[in-house]
């Protein structure tokens, strides 16, 4: 369909659609804008409900740790997509999110949208208070910007590239405060909401040049939302700033979030060491879901003195995929009986139910919790060392080696490494590598720093990875699964999958109009991977669990039911769900506990275990 907007701006199309739109003599640096069609119906939402805290402070600052440095600002380009990057990108707002609580549409940067008769449009009003940092209105030229940023050869990024150019077919102005994105093939309108409200680049603070990967490596760009970096200590600590009387704080959704004056983010490596900050009060949160640091390190004075509470809260999230990725381009692993046999060598079971003492459950498929788009049919193949023998055997591996691990005629030994980057993992994987020598398989374990290890999957020098991927609303395939995405660098298809099956599947399942037809093809790849037998599933978790000091507040319901973290202090948008934001800094109750440390007062201790939203 010809564009009013190409990625370079520079065409004119003499039509622009069946329906004859005219242009007006309106001329921005990126196009003409044409004219708004009459019949649209535009929606809004001011009447969901709130859930943050009416009683948050404003002020203070929270300090939380990641356990390496990130290799670049960028949010596009090379190294970009590594465990920093959720930071960046929740910097700048969408133009639309989704409530937490009632799965509606929420205003973001718009605060009206309409339906196009196309079934590929959705039209936009953007809120005219929508400010950049710098104090630059927030337009629809940022838009055509991004679009052709997003397709340009200069972020090096052919993930992005690729998409911008396939699945966001065309942008389209219609005033500084008016636009359209047009989507590449027809969608529900649950999938229009999903794929289409993006996110703007500052159109007036970025330059594309033959060099601009390394010359915006580290450079702070404008943003939409309320935090943007501040300071950058290399190797050490990244920290964010609120923005001073940003344009949001008035806007129904913003109001009693994002408190915190500052957000220090601290490097560091080891989850002990970090364990040792927080528990001297040098860091103000710190993640429980793993259960031994849940049952047994908070067994400290600060827990039991109540100077340190602890929440476990069930949520209503979708299940990350979280299991062992087969690089089935490796010449072990492009072998379909290999890939069975380790699926079978993995005492999964075993882990969960001694070192995970029963709290996590086993996963079965590739994620979970998305309703109709998960195939519940499936089941985790079960620890059996006889079968996995049997798979081997037909592989040619067949003969006892050192250790009895197997061997093939060429002798080379049956040894799988795995990479992985949390070392509290370590002891998980001991348990399974002991476990697989009963199948004759060696595990070779890879622990990586996290960014490097996950550079190291991206760029498909890994064997197999012992990773998850962030869940969505419903399951993303494309950039997993589709073999545009195998076998080249930078891209999210760390399997390497290159299967004509799986890719019309995919390409089937992204084209759908009809939902209940998108779901049953959402189950169909499931199946497809599970025939494949590339991912090993391993477990979930239908909880977040975490510890911070009294001061740490979060409102009395302290999540909702889409939260994936307690004390994240960005919007969470990356998720779907705008869930974040909502704890505050009470400095009368730190001065209170630092005082009670020195006096050794108590407070109440017991933890809150809350299940306003566990599902049955």
């Amino acid at each position: 369909m010809p564009s009013t907007i190409t990625a370079g701006g520079r065409s004119l199309p003499p039509i622009i659609r069946a329906t004859a739109i005219t242009l007006t003599l309106c001329w921005s640096p990126f196009g003409w804008s044409a004219t708004l069609p009459a019949d649209l119906k535009w929606e809004s939402n001011n009447t969901d409900p709130l859930y943050a805290d009416p009683a948050a402070k404003r002020g203070g600052t929270f300090r939380t740790f990641m356990t390496s440095f990130p290799l670049t600002l960028r949010k596009y380009g090379p190294d970009s997509n590594g465990g920093f990057a959720g930071y960046v990108r929740e910097s700048n707002l969408p133009l639309l999110s989704t409530h937490p609580v009632t799965g509606n549409p929420m205003p973001m940067l718009a605060n009206e949208w309409a339906f196009g008769a196309d079934h590929k449009t959705l039209y936009f009003r953007i809120n005219p208070k929508a400010r950049w940092s710098d104090g630059q209105p927030v337009t629809a030229d940022d838009w055509l910007f991004t679009l052709k940023m997003m397709r340009s050869k200069e972020i090096n990024d052919p993930w992005y590239n690729n998409y911008y150019s396939t699945q966001i077919a065309d942008i389209t102005k219609f005033d500084d405060h008016t636009l359209a994105i047009t989507s590449g093939t027809e969608k529900s309108r649950q999938d229009l909401l999903e794929s289409l409200p993006i996110s703007p680049e500052p159109s007036h603070a970025i330059k594309l040049t033959a060099n601009w990967v390394k010359e915006y490596n580290w450079k702070v760009l404008p943003v939409t939302g309320p935090y943007q970096i501040d300071q950058v200590k290399k190797g050490k600590s990244v920290t964010f700033k609120r923005i001073e009387n940003w344009w949001g704080d008035d806007e129904r959704y913003f109001q009693h979030r994002f408190n915190p004056a500052r957000i220090e983010i601290k490097v560091l490596r080891d989850l002990n060491i970090a364990w040792q900050h927080f528990l001297r009060g040098d860091l103000d949160s710190f993640p429980l879901v793993m259960p031994n640091w849940w049952h047994d390190k908070t067994k400290t004075a600060e827990f039991e003195k109540g100077y340190i509470g602890r929440i476990w809260f069930y949520n209503q999230t979708p299940q990350s995929p979280m299991g062992l990725y087969l690089n089935t381009a490796d010449p072990l692993l492009n072998n379909l009986d290999v890939r069975l046999g380790v699926q079978h060598a993995l005492n999964l079971d075993k882990m969960l139910t001694t070192l995970l003492r029963g709290d996590y459950q086993r996963l079965n498929s590739y994620g979970s919790g998305q309703g109709e788009f998960t195939n519940s049919e499936l089941k985790a193949r079960p620890f059996d060392p006889k079968l996995a023998r049997q798979y081997f055997a037909k592989a040619g591996f067949n003969k006892a080696g050192p250790q009895g691990i197997l061997q093939n005629d060429k002798g080379q030994s049956l040894t799988l490494a795995i990479t992985y980057t949390t070392a509290e993992h370590a002891q998980r994987l001991t348990l399974l590598r002991e476990e697989a020598k009963k199948a004759g398989l060696n595990l070779e374990l890879n622990l990586m720093d996290a960014s490097a290890g996950f550079k190291s999957m991206l760029e498909k020098k890994h064997q197999s990875a012992w990773m998850a991927w962030s869940g969505g609303r419903y399951p993303a395939y494309w950039e997993f699964f589709h073999k545009v995405n195998a076998n080249k660098p930078q891209t999210n298809n760390i399997m390497n999958i290159d299967d004509e099956a799986i890719t019309t599947l995919v390409e089937q399942y992204d084209k759908e109009f009809d939902f209940a037809k998108k779901a049953a093809l959402s189950r169909q790849i499931q199946q497809r991977l599970y025939e494949l037998a590339s991912f090993v599933p391993a477990y979930q978790v239908p909880y977040t669990r975490e510890g911070a000091w009294r001061w740490i507040k979060l409102p009395k319901v302290p999540a909702t039911p889409k939260s994936e973290l307690l004390y994240w202090p960005l919007g969470g948008d990356n998720s779907g769900y705008s869930y974040g934001g909502l704890l505050w800094i009470d400095e009368e109750l730190k001065s209170e506990t630092k005082a009670a440390i020195k006096s050794g007062k108590r407070f109440p201790a017991d933890p809150i275990i809350d299940t306003t939203y566990r599902q049955p």
